[in-house]
């Protein structure tokens, strides 16, 4: 005993045959109240674990994908530090800070003032370091801020008491300066 709907849509074509049966089926289970049968706690609780593990999974998963890409732009740094070093070889000794030590690297007359006006900046390069030109530098400091130790171009940080700043700036600091 079929809908006169069901038999006009298979006529036309509209819908096969097992897919009127297969709604005819459904309709049945739910004229007789058939359902799935309630969850048991032992189901339920392995339900609860199972979520549980996908959840931490997929933290890990997180947590994974996050350091890959840290790794990542790390090697991109050195390998731009690498390739756009310039190679500096000279007699005057360029002192800078880095952490809490004083550091220095051999430079020549061009070099030192490049350095001074902020065109070349010092990097970090395993256990050395190395000038790079200023777009470079602006490049490694996307990726890892930590490799740039000394840029001169870079904007100075806002002292905060600017008295000081306006009494030290009565005074004229040579050009010539090298300590």
């Amino acid at each position: 005993m079929r809908n006169p709907l069901q038999d006009q849509l298979l006529k036309a074509g509209l819908v096969k045959k097992s897919q009127v049966a297969q709604v005819a089926r459904e309709q049945a289970k739910q004229r007789h109240g058939k359902g799935p049968a309630p969850a048991s706690e032992q189901q339920r609780e392995a339900e609860r674990a199972r979520h549980e593990r996908a959840e931490r999974d997929r933290a890990l998963a997180a947590e994974r994908n996050a350091q890959a890409k840290l790794h990542e732009q790390r090697a991109q740094a050195r390998q731009i530090i690498e390739t756009q070093r310039v190679r500096a070889a000279g007699e005057i000794d360029y002192r800078f800070v880095d952490g809490h030590a004083i550091r220095a690297v051999q430079v020549d007359a061009a070099s030192r003032t490049q350095l001074a006006a902020g065109a070349l900046v010092i990097a970090r390069l395993g256990d050395g370091y190395a000038l790079i030109p200023r777009a470079a530098a602006e490049k490694v400091a996307a990726r890892d801020p930590g490799l740039i130790v000394l840029d001169h171009g870079a904007a100075a940080p806002a002292s905060s008491d600017s008295e000081d700043a306006a009494y030290y700036a009565r005074f004229e600091v040579p050009d010539d300066l090298i300590w």
